[in-house]
């Protein structure tokens, strides 16, 4: 199977328009051959912290119909952005709908950066699900600077390591080279990232989605510049077919609904 890591720019507090930007990059994967599309975090919104936490507006559920251009594009799709959560907060969830636009599970951040913890809820489960033959673990931004998230996901199984993030200019630079070829290396994980390029809230994203191998090579990586995919084969995995779109439980840990 080819995975394909996304780097683009959101509008600020748009929904609508980032669904669209988000749908441009999943049919360019497909037509690319990827079976599966892990896009950058809070991509619906950009990271518009304030106004994501005050305008449950931008909060999306699985079944809102705003996304339905992501879930019809052929391809399964990680799609971070601010969910429902416990206590009349938001979390930072990815939604990750299997390429008939069926969903396969829902994951809620659960290291919350800085800031964020002022805004949103953390979830308590790990991500988990399976496509292709595969068995993958899901992160966002911060998530992949504890270790032990990573670890247990390589303990259950796991095959490859999506970190749905934010790396802006500057620090997180030198942040995102040196970390996501460890984690790789660390605990035996393909690991693709997913980030911002250009204006992202306060910070620039620097680009540079990419997937890395298992012993820490990197296997492609998009520019600092512009959007685009970052496309790699994963090994041992077969590419599946959509069929007709069914109704299905969200299944394995980190679902949105009831934390």
């Amino acid at each position: 199977m080819k995975i394909a890591a996304a780097q683009l720019t959101c509008v600020p507090a748009d929904v609508p328009a980032n669904v669209a930007r988000a749908t441009a990059l999943a049919v360019r994967a497909r037509e690319e051959g990827a079976g599966l599309l892990v896009l950058p975090e809070l991509v619906l919104t950009g990271y518009e912290l304030r106004a994501v936490a005050e305008d449950p507006s931008l909060w999306v559920t699985p079944e809102d119909p705003r996304l339905d251009p992501l879930r019809s594009s052929g391809i399964a799709t990680v799609v971070n952005c601010a969910a429902p959560g416990p206590g009349g907060r938001p979390v930072i969830a990815s939604l990750v709908f299997g390429p008939a636009g069926v969903l396969l599970t829902t994951y809620a951040k659960q290291h919350l950066y800085e800031q964020e913890r002022d805004h949103f809820s953390a979830g308590d489960r790990d991500g988990r699900f399976e496509l292709g033959g595969l068995r993958f673990c899901l992160a966002t931004c911060f998530d992949n600077h504890v270790p032990e998230l990573a670890a247990r996901g390589a303990a259950d199984g796991c095959r490859v390591h999506l970190a749905s993030s934010l790396y802006g200019t500057g620090n997180g630079v030198r942040e995102r080279a040196a970390l996501h070829p460890a984690l790789a290396r660390d605990h035996g994980l393909y690991v693709a990232l997913a980030n911002h390029v250009g204006p992202a809230g306060p910070w620039t994203g620097c680009g540079g989605a990419a997937v890395w191998a298992p012993d820490g090579t990197l296997l492609a990586e998009a520019d600092d510049r512009a959007p685009g995919l970052a496309v790699a084969e994963v090994p041992g995995a077969v590419a599946e077919v959509p069929g007709p779109v069914a109704e299905a439980p969200v299944t394995g840990p980190g679902a949105v609904a009831g934390r």
